[in-house]
């Protein structure tokens, strides 16, 4: 029983990860697969999205910090509000000076604040802790449920140690129940929006700008509005992931891991399908952890370990293309769009 209750832990975990990715997907897909925005710096908006929910409710600089700001032990509400509003505002700021140049500018402008932003993780200590990263941010309820936990055991001190670590470990559980429910909040929202008279427009604008702006569509503005909400998506899941691994630096958004993996769960799944950029993310996140088994039983080292794990995901993505061009789960092109 011992390896089970392994077993379900990680697979907890597994799901948490899968979750998070999940919404770094759907935050793509409007991007890419909803308006045709080339963003290659998702890894910024999920890095501010993290640190701004973490500085706000996070605990306040200790002795031992180097940042002097941050730390207002807020609840988890207001730091995934915190979360949405850095990121849109980062997005705002980046789109009105790109979104009315040719399309592959944004592209650019993207992976270059993605790399504005890490740098500035690294340096601006006294906001950041620089390499140091933040310690210690709070998940939501903890407190709370670990109390009800520990005394549902000393009340059931004849439990078996299986049962005992199942118990102890059940707020792992209601993360991953907390990632699920936002999942399906983001995605019902999505869905309803892709379906939507704004929805058409976008797509209209993905397959000609020119004919869309002919019938008198303000391209600029529903392309800004679309950058804009993707980046406050991408924020949710930095707040996700910070108050789940409790620890983040600038290590945790190196673009292979924030941009990279999520294009590949995209393109895999089926870009401009909500359910597609989901099942995406769930598929690579598998393969990528199972990577992760299987070169453990290979002779070679860490460093060639890691380039082998991009290797197989590169290969699975030339796969994908190749068998499935359009994804698992390819855009429904008929008269009502099931845009899943």
């Amino acid at each position: 029983m011992e390896q089970l209750v392994g077993v379900l832990n990680y697979i907890v975990f597994f799901g948490i990860s899968a979750g998070i990715y999940a919404v770094l997907a759907l935050g793509l897909n409007l991007h890419w697969g909803m308006t045709g925005l080339f963003n290659i710096g998702v890894a910024g908006f999920y890095a501010v999205g993290a640190y701004a929910s973490a500085l706000v409710c996070g605990l306040p600089p200790s002795a031992w910090d180097a940042r002097i700001v941050g730390g207002f032990d807020l609840p988890f509400v207001v730091g995934l509000l915190a979360a949405v509003v850095a990121s849109g505002v980062l997005a705002l700021l980046l789109g009105i000076p790109t979104l009315r140049l040719r399309a592959d500018y944004l592209g650019i402008a993207t992976i270059g604040i993605a790399e504005t932003v890490r740098l500035m993780l690294k340096n601006e200590a006294w906001l950041t802790n620089g390499v140091w990263g933040l310690q210690q941010i709070p998940s939501p309820l903890y407190e709370a449920i670990h109390r009800l936990t520990s005394g549902y055991l000393r009340a059931h001190p004849d439990l078996r140690p299986w049962q005992q670590a199942l118990v102890s470990r059940a707020y792992n559980g209601f993360y991953l129940l907390l990632v699920i429910v936002i999942v399906v909040i983001l995605y019902r929202v999505l869905r309803r929006l892709s379906r939507s008279p704004w929805g058409r427009a976008l797509r209209a604008i993905r397959e000609d700008e020119v004919a869309a702006a002919m019938t008198g569509k303000n391209v600029f503005a529903f392309k800004l509005q679309a950058l804009v909400v993707g980046a406050m998506v991408m924020g949710i899941a930095g707040a996700l992931y910070a108050h789940s691994a409790r620890f983040i630096s600038p290590a945790s958004f190196e673009p292979l891991y924030g941009t990279f993996l999520v294009w590949v769960m995209l393109m895999v799944g089926g870009s401009g399908n909500h359910k597609g950029a989901i099942l995406g993310a769930v598929v690579v996140w598998g393969i990528w952890a199972a990577t992760d088994f299987l070169t453990g039983y290979l002779p070679f080292t860490a460093t060639q370990v890691a380039a082998l794990r991009v290797l197989a995901i590169a290969l699975l993505l030339e796969t994908a293309i190749l068998w499935r061009p359009k994804g698992i789960l390819p855009e429904s092109r008929g008269k009502r769009p099931s845009h899943s």
